[in-house]
């Protein structure tokens, strides 16, 4: 073996154990519910979709600027799973209007849910 093979072995198996990052402390942390900063993008559509009346796809896209799949992603990612709220959707007059419901939503929609298929 050469010296340079030697010098790369060496380096490998004892330097990577010991460069290793460690966890990040928001890692550590769990599923912990998080709140959203005010002013940003996240909060107002957040606060749209507590209103009474929910908000549909359009009127997020509008509100954000984000794209239809950007705004699917945010409501199952961060809505759903990171801040643990409970989205319920429903189709109202042909379109369809997300909704945050529970103790921080607001009042019931008037409409029956449409079920979710699993």
């Amino acid at each position: 073996m050469t010296k340079t093979a030697k010098k790369r072995t060496a380096a490998r198996s004892g330097a990577s154990s010991r460069s290793r990052p460690k966890p990040s402390k928001a890692r550590q942390m769990g599923n912990r519910i998080t709140a959203v900063r005010s002013g940003t993008k996240q909060s107002v559509a957040v606060e749209m979709l507590r209103s009474p009346g929910g908000a549909s796809m359009a009127t997020l896209t509008k509100a954000t600027g984000w794209q239809p799949h950007s705004v699917r992603g945010f409501l199952a990612g961060v809505v759903r799973k990171r801040l643990k709220l409970d989205l319920v959707s429903a189709v109202v007059e042909g379109v369809r209007i997300y909704r945050i419901t529970g103790e921080h939503g607001a009042t019931p929609m008037d409409t029956k849910p449409v079920d979710r298929k699993s």
